[in-house]
């Protein structure tokens, strides 16, 4: 695992004594970053290639690439749509990775054949492949050694549907045989998209089976399969920012449009009275919607989470 600047590991100490201090996650910790909505698929569980929102120009994306490495974020995915759509993603990754963040890239790889990945991966810390039938690409898991010697942590993505969550071993099977790592997530029912949500009992119990008979494969932490089965699990220490900039707050569920990278100090918004209201309102929803970043995010307040989320990528 790379090394960031000591400075960067003290800040990322300091929000999250804050966080446990103040009793609250004020500060997120991840950041999925969608720098396009482009996308050349049409999944029946997504909606984001639905939504009209524009991109940012390269120097609006690295406006906000910057505004993340000062804050408490210690995470970055990239994602969209499909972030392999964007013309300028070379230069995109090299300004990311100088950033004092891990950096993540997620894609569905259907463009992967057409772009210089072995390049692209010098600056990816992790690469998150999205393989399932939702992506139509079942075909990639016969492609995981090739996907392997791109030079990143190579971790194949998973959306499980309420239909597909019996056929899931034979994908994790393979992926264990491959020496990669797998995160799995159930499909939240998005608006505008049919409910394809698997039972979470289900759901949970499956992957603590598969977790323990593939061991140090799967990265989907204990605290997700928890958090998903109670009334409320889910908290802001995760945030998706669109590729305008905007940000909905506190999540993509209840959230508001009410700050934009492009304007203004992100951390000053987290201490502003709209802010603290957004926060205050997800502690009273009850929707347990499943998204997988506002379930599992909270790693900084929970060593357990973290020994949890990392222990796959420490111990091969």
């Amino acid at each position: 695992m790379r090394l960031l600047s000591l400075s960067k590991y003290f800040l990322i100490a300091k929000y999250a004594l804050s966080n446990y201090l103040n009793r609250e996650n004020i500060y997120p910790f991840y950041a999925s970053f969608k720098i396009t909505h482009k996308c050349g698929l049409r999944c029946k569980f997504c909606n984001v290639w639905k939504e009209n929102i524009p991109d940012l120009s390269t120097e609006g994306v690295y406006q906000v690439l910057h505004q993340l490495g000062q804050s408490s974020i210690a995470v970055v995915s990239l994602e969209g749509g499909d972030p392999l759509m964007r013309k300028d993603l070379g230069e995109i990754l090299k300004y990311a990775y100088a950033q004092p963040f891990y950096l993540f890239f997620t894609t569905n790889g259907h463009l992967i054949d057409k772009r210089p990945m072995e390049e692209y991966c010098k600056y990816i810390d992790y690469l998150h492949i999205s393989i399932d039938e939702g992506h139509n690409n079942l075909e990639f898991f016969d492609r995981l050694d090739e996907f392997n010697s791109f030079g990143s942590e190579i971790c194949i993505q998973i959306v499980v549907t309420s239909d597909t969550l019996d056929v899931l071993e034979d994908k994790i099977r393979k992926i264990y045989r491959a020496g990669v790592r797998a995160v799995v997530m159930p499909a939240t029912h998005l608006k505008g998209t049919e409910d394809y949500y698997p039972n979470p009992l289900l759901f949970r119990e499956k992957i603590l089976e598969l977790k323990k008979k593939y061991k140090n494969t799967l990265t989907t932490p204990r605290v997700f399969l928890d958090n998903i089965t109670k009334n409320h699990g889910c908290s802001p220490s995760s945030i998706i920012i669109d590729s305008d900039g905007g940000l909905f707050y506190p999540c993509r569920t209840i959230g508001k449009r009410l700050y934009s990278f492009t304007e203004g100090s992100f951390l000053e918004f987290l201490q502003s009275p709209e802010a603290i209201g957004a926060r205050d309102e997800m502690k009273k929803c009850s929707r347990s919607c499943g998204w997988y970043q506002y379930f599992a995010t909270d790693a900084f307040s929970s060593p357990l989470s973290i020994i949890s989320s990392f222990s796959p990528y420490l111990f091969k």
